[in-house]
Order: structure tokens, then C-alpha cells, then sequence
């Protein structure tokens, strides 16, 4: 099992604590510090969230130069840039906190056989620049970036494809076993992110049929598992015991979750119950007990904790301390997304575990859904932009500036 880690195994490290900002923002300087400062300001008013897309998107409709202003603001905090060229100075700034990469190609909503090539090939593209580089140890697709919603949408539901459908979908198939076999031919593992749960059977089934082909030596595949649906965790269960008796490895990235207004809203409009936690604290109990079910199956499971929960990051710290197991074992990671939550992703690497930070990237115009979704999910989340504000403040006053 094979997983490029940039650290040897060790137990004893740096003491971890979340509250040392010098340690957080050392990778920014104070310009950085003070653009991230105004912008959680301004995400933090719900107000502006909510009525930033449709203006944003209308400006862009009708011509207004504002690509250079989106581009130094909002894009600058949460993306690497519009290529994987432009990536390379946060690739690096991250890598000098031996923080990893995970390079993101960030387009949504699209729905072209051409698109999709495209994305393809971009998802490729990251995989060949992360070859032998353990600054870039992980990389990421989702499947709706290689293939049609609709599609996904039917096969989900069971229903018959027509001739012309058959072959959109063999062209999907054919896609994401292309990605799926580079990075096994390069030796880069390579995650598939979950989505809407109306989709998300056809994609499960898809990521477990990549694992059966692809890791059955190594650790290449990772499918992702979010926690905030009620029957997520048996699923975990459930598909390590296919793994143990077909005798593939299992890969799993743990995710709270990113659509449940969206979820809950379509459960009640179509009339059957929702998938989603009754509550916050049963997805947090979820989460927890997925990783802990991870970390006492780490021989036969490589996980990802994809979490900026501060609870559940000391939680799988204090485990691994407690079963002995190596801060920086190949199998587990702990990732974060880019401009958000540096107190965790820095303090956790000073104290030598392996973290990776998604790093989206795409054409500015492309990349606005992820974006404004980024900033809607800080509001959602209770108390995080407070949170990234407080920290910010802190490390502000501690330079004074």
C-alpha cells in the first residue's frame, strides 16, 4: 500500500494546539492577512453572500470588467489560480509548511461531450504534475465533471437507457477508468468526490469498481463518504467488508457534507424523507466513529479526513497517539480546503502529521459556482467565519498591523 507521504513514520512530534497563530500564517504575508481579514468581513454578512452570485454572474453577462477585482478578492483566498501554472507559487507556499496540494479543476455545471473531454484531460494533467512530487500527494475529480447530471440522474433511478444514452454513458465509464488508470500507472492516488445523494449510488458503484481493479496492491482510489447522511457509516462498513473478502484495499475520504439545504429542500419537494442527520450532533457522532472505525482498520483502509471540524481533528490525533500509530502514517491524511481553517492544516503539519489543502483552479468565470458555494458554506457553518475572523484578528495583532 503506497502512499507518497512527505514525512517518515514517527510517534513523537511537535505538542498540537489550534490557537498558535504565528504557526497558522506564517505562509502569509500582511498583505494577505489583511485581504483575508476584510473578506471574511464581508462573507460574514449573509446579505452580501446571497446577493453577490446573481449580481456577479448578471456583471459578467453584460461585459463589466469585473474579472481583475473577483480574480484579487474571492479567487486569490480560495483558489491556486486559473491554471496549474499559476498554481505554482501556492503549491510551494503551502509546501513550505510541509503542507501537500491537492489540485482541484474546479469547473461545474457544465454539460458538453466536449467539456467533459476537456475536464478529463485537465484531472490527467494534475495527476502527471503530481508524479514523484510529495508536495502534491493526493489528487481529485468529481464525476459530474466527466459526465451529464441527467445521466448520472437516471442511471441512479433505474430507469432504461436509450441507444444514444448508452453510449454517452460507456464514454462517462470510459472517462473515469482513463483517470483511474493513470494515476495506477503513475502511482498517484487519486479520490472521487461524492455529491447529491440522488446521484451519489451510481457513483458509489463506480468508485467501488475502480478500487476492485486499481487496488488490489496499492493504494490508488479513493471513494468519498459523507457523513451527514444517516446511512453513511454502515456504507463505510459495508464496503470494507467487500474489500476484505474480495481482497482489494479501501480507500475513504470522510466529509462531513456540502448540500444539505439543497438535499433537505429536494426531499420535501419530492415527498420521502430525507437522507440527511436529524442534527448536527448525529453527523458529528457519525463522523467520529467513521474514524475511529478507519483508524482501527488502518492495515486494510487509507483514509482522508476532510474535516475543518477542530473536535474531530484532535479526535483522530489523540487516536493515533493512542493506538501508536505513526503522526505522519502514510494511510491517514488530514486535508482542508484552501483559505479556510490555516490554524488546523499548519499546526497539524508543524506537529507532523500529513495534510493536504484542496487547491481549486479553472477559468475565473468557471470556477464562480465553487466559489460562492465556498463562501455560503462559512455562513451555514456556526461560528467558522467568526472563527477564521478571530484568528485572523489575533495574528494581526500579534504583527501589528
Amino acid at each position: 500500500m503506497e502512499i507518497p507521504a512527505p514525512h517518515q513514520t514517527t510517534l513523537k512530534s511537535t505538542p498540537l494546539s489550534f490557537e498558535n497563530t504565528a504557526i497558522a500564517f506564517r505562509h502569509a504575508d500582511n498583505a494577505d492577512l489583511k485581504r483575508a481579514y476584510w473578506l471574511f468581513k464581508i462573507i460574514n454578512l449573509n446579505f452580501l453572500v446571497k446577493i453577490g452570485p446573481p449580481l456577479t454572474n448578471f456583471a459578467f453577462r453584460i461585459g463589466l470588467p469585473i474579472k481583475p477585482i473577483v480574480k484579487a478578492t474571492i479567487f486569490k483566498q480560495f483558489c491556486g489560480g486559473e491554471t496549474i501554472a499559476e498554481c505554482e507559487p501556492a503549491i510551494r507556499n503551502l509546501q513550505s509548511g510541509n503542507v501537500g496540494t491537492i489540485l482541484d479543476y474546479s469547473v461545474e455545471g457544465e454539460n458538453e461531450e466536449a467539456v467533459f473531454d476537456e475536464t478529463r484531460d485537465q484531472i490527467i494533467a494534475t495527476i502527471k504534475r503530481a508524479k514523484g512530487d510529495a508536495a502534491i500527494p493526493l489528487t481529485v475529480f468529481k464525476v459530474t465533471g466527466v459526465g451529464s447530471f441527467e445521466l448520472l440522474e437516471k442511471a441512479d433511478a433505474g430507469l432504461t437507457f436509450s441507444a444514444e444514452e448508452e453510449i454517452a454513458w460507456q464514454r462517462v465509464f470510459d472517462r473515469v477508468d482513463l483517470i483511474c488508470k493513470t494515476a495506477f500507472d503513475l502511482d498517484v492516488p487519486v479520490m472521487i468526490d461524492a455529491e447529491e445523494t440522488w446521484i451519489q449510488r451510481t457513483i458509489d458503484l463506480l468508485a467501488l469498481n475502480m478500487m476492485r481493479q486499481y487496488n488490489q496492491k496499492k493504494l490508488i482510489v479513493y471513494n468519498t463518504y459523507q457523513l451527514y447522511r444517516h446511512d453513511k457509516l454502515v456504507s463505510l462498513q459495508a464496503d470494507y467488508a467487500d474489500a476484505l473478502k474480495e481482497g482489494f484495499l479501501l480507500g475513504a475520504k470522510l466529509v462531513r457534507g456540502a448540500y444539505m439545504e439543497k438535499e433537505n429542500r429536494r426531499a420535501v419537494e419530492k415527498g420521502y424523507p430525507t437522507l440527511i442527520q436529524p442534527n448536527k450532533a448525529a453527523t458529528d457522532r457519525d463522523y467520529d466513529l467513521a474514524v475511529r472505525f478507519c483508524v482501527k482498520n488502518i492495515d486494510r483502509i487509507a483514509f482522508v479526513a476532510g474535516t475543518h471540524n477542530e473536535q474531530s481533528c484532535k479526535l483522530l490525533a489523540d487516536l493515533l497517539n493512542e493506538h501508536q500509530i505513526g503522526h505522519n502514517h502514510p494511510h491517514v491524511y488530514f486535508s482542508q480546503l484552501l483559505g479556510m481553517s490555516d490554524n488546523l492544516s499548519f499546526n497539524l503539519s508543524h506537529a507532523g502529521y500529513n495534510v493536504a489543502k484542496y487547491v481549486p483552479f479553472g477559468p475565473v468565470k468557471a470556477v464562480l459556482p465553487y466559489l460562492f458555494r465556498r463562501a455560503q458554506e462559512n455562513t451555514a457553518i456556526a461560528g467558522q467565519t467568526s472563527r477564521e475572523l478571530g484568528l485572523i484578528s489575533k495574528e494581526k495583532k500579534r504583527r501589528r498591523i
